[in-house]
């Protein structure tokens, strides 16, 4: 029974879906009919259409009901074989099923998906409670976990039925007959309102962007910008205008660069207005609604709270031990911020003066312009000038790939023979270093109306010696597309995404597990950000730096003049990073704290957010939080809820492995194996923490963190995590 984690901003899937019966036998002309031929069992894109999905989750939701039901009703006493490895093999037409369609809804949906993922949301949940709310089963999986001890298995069948046994108990498996039937329930509702609200957000990022009518008013936008303008405009038919797409979080990057303040404002308030109440695909009502229901389900498992039951099976454990954490890093994250603003408000009174003109209080959408300013000045630093340095082709092969290889001895092998879902898509072989294929690396990375905002990592195939397969993954990214013809120009934060997005390919592709309950990334929330967070190390290292920063006309390097203003400019902003992340982090976990008594109504939303802001002593007006509700995929939709602080979590764990690498000679293969042996192998096998003290060789420290991000904690706080 595989689980498919798709990461950083996309859908978590169970890839065992809807309980049904009596369902005809599946065509051998579907697809999904049996494993594919392709190589790494990838997907036959181009054998693959929308009306295949309903028929293979059909027949597959029947052959594994069957599958499972026979493991249930075996007369024979319990093994760890007729009952977990058998658990582990079941349902393998769902998955390939569940795995592509979850993928191509978040990457590359049209209506006809989005009507099906809505149809099948609470059968999925009806399918998964049928398999753990069922008695006999988990009859069986109690037995083997009471009697582990005699069963002599290898540590990792161990693990493996120590986390089913976990799972069945955490989907409600010690309920009452009747309480079961309420969680049930409640379970199709909250699936329901996750797959609405994911399907909102596409449509209000869509309903939100912003069209200009005059390229004046795109005064401080590069050619390339102007042409990704108005090919976003051609694409949508609005030819001799010129369309600013909406990113999925609420800084925008277009607000760096234009001159015009009233089209900043414009598009800032495009962007915080999305999914609100009463606007095109509004999230209120799902939210309210949403919370309210997790909340009840909390209390009937027997937790106080939804954050409580969601951080028992977290490496942070328990709300306080989250709580702890923000509070004592939102108050240096706050001052940090204050001091920033307070340089950029020089900045703009400096300019009315020059200028002849009436002075203003900075707001959120002057922001981004006048950080870029301040940094210019600070470093002599020009977005503008080192855009065609980054080159989306050299940022991959030489950067990216080099730094992987430098490290790890693996290869990549681009490769035009296997169909994809949409043109753009690139393909390649992983190779280890005797040659060895490792997986498939897909890497989409263009943004369309169709496609989620964000960047996350997925995987079409899990790897799993038992299935004996091999992982196939996907990054997805949203980089603006450059017209036909002309180079894809990354700013140093885009490049950065497509480290960060790497590490979570890493973390998947050198899996070597034997079950797939327990492979690649599938492990908490809080570690899995771990491997990406510190993959973005590589992007500002001198030698990946070098390797790939060349122009993409001349292909000569960057200047090491430059090198050195993008290197000591790339932290600068970070109280506004720091404290816009806090934010949001710190309401999901308000949200996620309250009783269903508690819940705010769709009206009310809004006012929640604030207060929660207020109450937690970070709100300030000049820095709004990262991610608004009404478009928080992670918390209302990703299964990051009360888990959105796991990206600081993580980044304590990534900034201890950064120093390390640099005070075990950086970027060397005996350290990438060592990494890879000691983490990027071993999926769920043991514990977070103590994969990170076998690797590291104590605890995590977060003075590294507070070093990076120019954070000082008062002496009484600068406790150990």
């Amino acid at each position: 029974m595989n689980f498919s984690p798709l990461l950083c901003g996309a859908l978590l899937a169970a890839a065992s879906p809807a309980l049904a019966q009596g369902q005809a036998a599946l065509a051998a002309t579907n697809p999904f009919a049996k494993q594919s031929t392709l190589p790494y069992q990838a997907p036959p894109f181009d054998q693959i259409h929308d009306a295949d999905f309903a028929p293979a989750f059909a027949a597959g939701m029947a052959e594994q009901m069957k599958e499972v039901r026979a493991i249930a009703d075996n007369k024979d006493a319990p093994t760890f074989e007729n009952t977990i490895v058998a658990l582990e093999r079941s349902g393998q037409l769902l998955g390939r099923a569940s795995l592509a369609f979850f993928n191509l809804t978040s990457s590359n949906t049209d209506p006809t998906l989005d009507a099906l993922q809505a149809d099948l949301a609470p059968k999925l949940a009806a399918h998964q409670d049928a398999i753990f709310l069922d008695q006999a089963l988990f009859g069986r999986v109690k037995t083997l976990f009471d009697n582990r001890a005699s069963l002599k298995l290898d540590p990792e069948s161990e693990r493996v039925l120590e986390r089913y046994h976990t799972l069945f108990v955490r989907a409600g498996a010690n309920l009452s007959p009747a309480d079961k039937a309420t969680l049930k329930t409640m379970n199709g509702r909250i699936s329901t309102l996750t797959t609405e609200f994911q399907q909102n957000v596409l449509k209000a990022r869509k309903a939100g962007a912003v069209v200009v009518d005059d390229v004046k008013a795109l005064d401080g936008f590069s050619p390339q910008q102007v042409a990704a303008a108005a090919q976003a405009a051609k694409d949508r038919k609005l030819t001799g205008k010129w369309v600013i797409a909406l990113q999925n979080t609420t800084g925008q990057p277009a607000l760096a660069n234009l001159t015009n303040r009233a089209l900043r404002e414009k598009i800032y308030n495009a962007s915080i207005a999305r999914g609100g109440f009463g606007k095109e695909g509004d999230n209120t009502g799902v939210i309210a609604e949403l919370v309210k229901v997790r909340a009840e389900r909390a209390k009937l498992l027997g937790y106080k709270n939804h954050a409580a039951y969601t951080l028992e099976d977290q490496s942070a454990k328990t709300p306080e031990a989250v709580d702890q954490m923000l509070n004592q890093l939102a108050p240096p994250a706050l001052a940090n911020a204050k001091r920033e603003a307070a340089e950029l408000q020089k900045e703009i009174n400096a300019e009315a003066k020059a200028n002849h003109t009436k002075s203003f209080k900075l707001q959120p959408w002057d922001w981004a312009f006048y950080s870029e300013k301040v940094r210019k000045a600070k470093f002599d630093y020009d977005e503008s000038e080192v855009r065609p340095y980054f080159e989306l082709n050299h940022v991959l092969n030489d950067g990216v790939f080099y730094a992987a290889h430098r490290l790890y001895g693996v290869s990549f092998k681009e490769r035009h023979d296997l169909p994809v879902y949409q043109k753009d898509v690139r393909v390649f072989d992983v190779l280890d270093v005797d040659g060895t294929p490792l997986g498939l690396f897909i890497g989409d990375y263009f943004a369309r109306d169709n496609k989620q905002g964000g960047a996350w990592m997925s995987n079409y195939v899990n790897q799993s010696f038992l299935l004996g397969q091999l992982p196939v993954v996907v990054n997805n990214i949203n980089i603006p597309k450059p017209p036909e013809g002309q180079p894809a120009l990354l700013t140093f934060d885009e490049v950065t995404t497509m480290f960060h997005e790497f590490g979570h390919a890493m973390h998947g592709l050198f899996s070597k597990v034997k079950y797939p309950l327990i492979s690649g990334t599938s492990v908490p929330r809080d570690f899995v950000e771990y491997p990406s967070q510190y993959n973005e190390m590589w992007a500002s290292n001198p030698e990946v730096f070098a390797n790939y920063a060349k122009h993409f006309k001349t292909g000569q390097a960057m200047p090491q003049a430059l090198v050195k203003k993008v290197l000591a400019a790339k932290n600068y902003g970070e109280g506004f990073a720091t404290l816009e992340y806090l934010e949001a982090a710190m309401y999901d976990m308000s949200w996620h704290e309250i009783t269903a008594a508690q819940a705010p109504d769709a009206k009310h939303v809004a006012a929640f957010e604030t207060a929660a802001l207020k109450k937690d002593k970070v709100d300030y007006a000049p820095v709004p939080p990262r991610y608004l509700s009404p478009y928080f995929l992670h918390i209302f939709s990703n299964g990051y809820e009360a888990g959105y602080y796991a990206y600081i979590w993580s980044g304590v764990l990534a900034a201890d492995t950064e120093h390390w690498m640099k005070t075990h000679g950086g970027l060397q293969r005996a350290n990438g194996d060592f990494l890879r042996a000691k983490i990027l192998s071993r999926g769920f096998t043991e514990e977070p923490g103590t994969l990170f003290q076998d690797f590291y060789g104590k605890g995590p420290e977060i003075e590294w963190l507070l070093e990076s991000r120019g954070l000082v904690l008062p002496k009484a706080s600068k406790a150990k995590k």
